[in-house]
């Protein structure tokens, strides 16, 4: 009982291992995802203070550093399944924040539950460090698909969660976003330009996408 649990918990993060029941070349558990994520954010919050925006670093901290916490108890649930449709996406988080509800109250001592409560909480929505999450989150896939297809695997998840990924970084209206996309990605796709998979013809089709559906 107590926070001896929650420490303890996180071992169980080590174990999960994102995209299960796909052949991969490298492995990714949700621990090391998190790590990842909490470094592109620092990059990506320095691109907007650079650009003149407030940043809350202690939040940003917080929800990026614990985003992934649920899945401790309900696993990595394969990303094309986990946006089947908005309401299975809605009842999986419903699940997932109900289950670490749940987990606090029995095991997070009374003067802690709320600090808990506000950092084990989903932290993507439509402030700076919540867009900033959701960046951070998208970029780490996109860089587990493309480490997979510069090595040639042809296994279809990894094309459509470098373009599902893509597209939802292209949506976001943020400086680091423009950097990533002018100064980034362009590196990105000239070092993959010797895989056997054409991450550029990908690459083009993804944002050519994004800009045709925002001219409708």
């Amino acid at each position: 009982m107590g926070i001896h649990t929650y420490f303890q918990s996180l071992n169980d993060l080590e174990r999960i291992i994102r995209c299960p029941g796909k052949f991969k070349f490298q492995e990714h558990s949700v621990s090391a995802h998190s790590w990842k994520v909490v470094q592109y954010a620092k990059t990506l919050a320095d691109i907007e203070e650079s650009n003149g925006v407030a940043v809350d670093w202690k939040k940003l901290y917080e929800i990026t550093s614990s985003h992934d916490y649920g899945e401790i108890f309900i696993g990595d649930i394969k990303t094309p399944v986990k946006h089947y449709s908005l309401e299975l996406r809605a009842m999986l988080q419903q699940v997932e924040e109900g289950m670490v509800a749940h987990f606090i109250d029995e095991n997070i001592p009374e003067e802690f539950k709320a600090i808990f409560r506000r950092q084990l909480r989903e932290g993507k929505d439509d402030t700076v460090e919540g867009l900033i999450l959701e960046v951070a989150d998208k970029l780490d896939q996109i860089y587990e698909a493309f480490g997979e297809l510069q090595r040639g695997n042809a296994e279809k998840e990894f094309v459509i969660m470098y373009r599902t990924a893509l597209i939802k970084i292209k949506g976001i209206k943020l400086h680091c976003v423009d950097y990533f996309l002018d100064r980034i990605l362009p590196d990105m796709v000239s070092e993959g330009s010797k895989s056997p998979i054409d991450i550029a013809r990908i690459t083009d089709e993804a944002l050519s996408s994004v800009e045709a559906h925002s001219q409708k």
